[in-house]
């Protein structure tokens, strides 16, 4: 079992990286391909544009241009401008086909950039260019990185073959641009990268859940064997004692002496209430983990409470030369509470203080209550041995026992603690903790007035 997790574990973590590396590659080769489907339609509606630009007349543009009541003069040469594009074609004309044919072929117009030349497209004439276009083509010109990000293609306005060497010309060419293709191509991919990265995340989201729940179950294992451990020895410690003690009463020479039988009977009553607690302890902390707890509630003095325990206690401090201070400064210590979980609270508190003091120095436990505005807080203050931070982070949690150190007859389950705090949250009271290894250890606790 041991040996399983982390192969587990190194499994599990192979696969995830090579899902993210093959998720990753995907996602670059989508992005290739979307750039060079742009670049295919902007190379087709290019196309489209000048054959539509070279076939299209607008009598609009002809009536600006004052042309459409001259009479044609037969004996005049033909005018090498009359066909071209500006004197056919207004600027919204223009803008108005390359968006639709754009449109067409899903490309957004604003991304886009286009110039109409007539003649050389170095040395001509432009006619109607976009609004950022020059800048665009300053930039390619300049900048071979942002070129080799960009569309950058010319197109020929009704072209015709030059008889005396076969080439293509024109009078007119349409150049378009789009800068930033990978951004293009990145901007229509939104809603698949945002579904590959969000399955990319509910994956490493489960692994990490996998993770945690394999860990868990581990810790729980080991905590359940160490509790298995611990009540065995819990028990086993009473039974023993009342055996015996049994063997001692069938003793004749016992038998026939009624003190010591009486002596023997007080040992197998005190183990078996012994016992009996520790049942109650194991009932009480399952009744909490099924939230079955019932509270019989009613008006209580906490001032009282606690007196009463320092007095149980006061045998068992005297025995160790300690002792216990109260400081009952509370105005209000009146409280809605069941009283017997109310008392074992802060009977297991004590109980603590008293377990946990040092060997070698006599226990002082300081308890001080005081009034917030609608609560009474109690601070019980020890100079035992303390707890490591990492105690203090985990004291109530359910089965943890915090290292005692040299102290080996500290008994229990790992249940107390959760008991109070199962007890103060279900009063809808608050605790806090605050130790130093070595110096001892405050619970603060607030529990509401009534």
């Amino acid at each position: 079992m041991k040996k399983a997790i982390p192969v587990s574990l190194v499994l599990v973590a192979l696969s995830l990286i090579g899902f993210v590396i093959l998720q990753i590659n995907w996602v670059f080769n989508i992005v290739q391909t979307q750039e060079q489907k742009i670049m295919y339609k902007l190379d087709l509606a290019g196309r489209e544009i000048a054959d539509s630009l070279g076939s299209t007349q607008s009598i609009a543009s002809i009536r600006l241009n004052n042309r459409a009541f001259q009479m044609p003069s037969f004996n005049a040469p033909p005018d090498p401008f009359s066909n071209k594009i500006s004197y056919r074609l207004t600027a919204t004309e223009v803008n108005n086909i390359i968006r639709k044919i754009l449109a067409k072929n899903d490309l957004k117009a604003s991304n886009v950039e286009y110039c109409i030349y007539y003649g050389p497209i170095i040395t001509g004439i432009s006619e109607y260019l976009s609004p950022d276009f020059a800048n665009v083509s300053q930039k390619i010109n300049e900048d071979p990185a942002y070129a080799a990000n960009s569309f950058n293609y010319s197109y020929p306005i009704n072209p015709r073959t030059d008889i005396s060497n076969g080439f293509i010309i024109s009078n007119e060419t349409l150049t378009i641009l789009m800068p930033y293709i990978s951004k293009q191509a990145w901007h229509s991919l939104t809603w698949i990268l945002i579904g590959s990265a969000l399955l990319t995340l509910i994956t490493i989201s489960a692994f990490y859940l996998t993770v945690r729940n394999m860990l868990q179950q581990r810790n729980l294992s080991k905590i359940k064997s160490d509790f298995i451990n611990n009540m065995t020895h819990e028990f086993k410690t009473p039974l023993a004692t009342i055996s015996l003690a049994i063997d001692a009463l069938h003793n004749p020479k016992v038998k026939g002496n009624a003190e010591k039988t009486e002596y023997f009977g007080g040992i197998i009553k005190e183990e078996n209430k012994r016992m009996n607690k520790h049942v109650e302890t194991i009932l009480q902390a399952a009744l909490m983990e099924k939230e079955e707890l019932q509270l019989n509630k009613t008006e209580l003095h906490v001032h009282d409470i606690i007196r009463g325990l320092v007095d149980n206690f006061s045998l068992q401090l005297q025995d160790k030369a300690g002792q216990a201070i109260t400081h009952l400064n509370a105005a209000n210590d009146l409280i809605s509470g069941d009283e017997v979980h109310i008392t074992n609270l802060f009977n297991n508190l004590i109980d603590n203080a008293v377990k946990y003091s040092k060997p070698d120095v006599p226990p002082r436990i300081v308890i001080t209550t005081t009034n917030s505005a609608k609560n009474i807080v109690v601070q019980l203050k020890d100079n035992g041995i303390g707890m490591s931070k990492e105690s203090v982070k985990r004291i109530f949690e359910k089965f943890y026992r915090a290292h005692t150190g040299n102290l080996h007859n500290v008994k229990g389950f790992g249940l107390g603690m959760t008991y109070v705090k199962d007890i103060i949250d279900a009063h809808k009271g608050k605790i806090k903790v605050e130790s130093t290894l070595g110096k001892g250890t405050t619970f603060t606790v607030e529990l509401p007035l009534t």
